[in-house]
């Protein structure tokens, strides 16, 4: 592993070798520990899209929740599953069964299809006619607004989905997916969040299915892998500190440098990068 490797490694915090049970406490300990800091919140909300992530941090959340409202007496505390659907979704029995699994304090559909589809004609109006890709990035938009809002009346924070080998590569939308208040499965890597869902009794068609984020259109349901250019598990084996191809080297670390804006916060004057 040479120097660049093992800075990025340790940025991303991927162990090579993980205790499932204690990565489930650990998660599930960071949530209530939040929910104690800051007790004007009384639980958490997170749009369910019937993939690995958010199934795996939606039964993280609930667990919390049963755990604070057990220790507590509190049966104020919950956790809000929402689905989140462009008009119909293709694979919207996974959702459901997402859910089903999760078992959420409250579950919610918002369709946010009128919202984005206004917000494109407006655009329009304007003269700005929005690209397929920019669309998709309305529409992660488009949720992360809904679940702030739905957080704001409920007295919730909003969770994040991100993982490390989401983040290495900035495989999400800046301000969508990417904005959140925390993210309990950061330092995880695509293979240990599957160890997790099966330590859970997750039903296995949910964290073995194909991942795409299926915002585009233009290319419906298109595999985060061919999008990125690069397996995960060539992410998986480079965060774990393992030899990768030199083409899979070269492609993580060029979506690294290049997706460096995303993990950052709004720059300032402070800020050494243009120095």
């Amino acid at each position: 592993m040479d120097s660049v490797q093992r800075a990025i490694v340790e940025e991303m915090k991927v162990k090579p070798r993980i205790d499932v049970q204690k990565e489930i406490r650990t998660s599930v300990e960071f949530l209530k520990s939040y929910l104690k800091k800051y007790p004007f919140f009384k639980g958490f909300v997170l749009g369910i899209s019937g993939g690995q992530d958010s199934t795996l941090t939606g039964k993280l959340a609930q667990l919390a929740i049963d755990e604070m409202r057990e220790e507590t007496g509190n049966q104020e505390y919950k956790f809000i599953a929402v689905r989140l659907p462009y008009g119909v979704q293709k694979d919207a029995a996974d959702v459901d069964d997402a859910i089903q699994f999760i078992d959420p304090t409250q579950a919610l559909t918002v369709n946010i299809k009128p919202a984005v589809d206004s917000s494109e004609a407006s655009l329009k109006e304007a003269g700005i006619t929005l690209s397929d890709f920019a669309k998709g990035n309305e529409k992660a938009r488009e949720r992360m607004k809904v679940q702030y809002s739905i957080a704001a009346m409920e007295g919730c924070a909003v969770l994040g989905t991100d993982h490390s080998a989401e983040n290495i590569t900035g495989f999400y939308t800046k301000y969508g997916d990417g904005g959140a208040d925390l993210v309990p499965i950061f330092r995880l890597n695509k293979r240990q969040g599957k160890m997790l869902l099966k330590e859970l009794g997750c039903p296995e068609h949910l964290y073995l299915k194909t991942p795409t984020a299926d915002l585009e259109e233009d290319r419906p349901q298109l595999a985060d892998e061919v999008a990125l250019g690069v397996t995960y598990e060539d992410i998986d084996d480079y965060l774990e500190g393992k030899e990768v191809s030199e083409q899979a080297k070269q492609t993580i670390e060029k979506l690294y440098s290049k997706s460096e804006h995303k993990r950052h916060m709004p720059i300032t004057v402070f800020d050494d990068f243009w120095k």
